[in-house]
């Protein structure tokens, strides 16, 4: 799974987001922070899941907690019209993003 490539994606629909980590070099370590925790959620949706109904079948389990994953971190990120304002608002919301602790539904 890339991981990396989703959370890549997400941004890149985040273009001040982006430019702003980018520009401050702190795009990579960011990408790898959000998709570690992209992974930990999926691997906990899966399990959730698996749990939930366990004669199903496991792939497509993981698509569906991938897809849960997804919405929890699209959730999380600051959305596009909300980086209208200050561009230093932008990093500022990505490093408190990356405080909050992740909850499960």
């Amino acid at each position: 799974m890339q991981y990396k490539s989703i959370i890549h994606d997400l941004l890149q629909q985040r273009p001040q987001m982006h430019d702003q980590l980018r520009k401050s070099r702190k795009l990579l370590p960011t990408l790898e922070l959000y998709a570690r925790e992209l992974k930990t959620s999926h691997e906990a949706w899966k399990e959730m899941l698996l749990q939930l109904r366990p004669g199903s079948d496991k792939s497509q389990l993981a698509s569906e907690a991938l897809e849960l994953a997804l919405k929890e971190m699209e959730d999380r990120l600051p959305t596009a019209s909300s980086q209208d304002g200050n561009p230093a608002l932008v990093l500022d919301a990505a490093m408190l993003f990356l405080r909050r602790p992740m909850s499960r539904a």
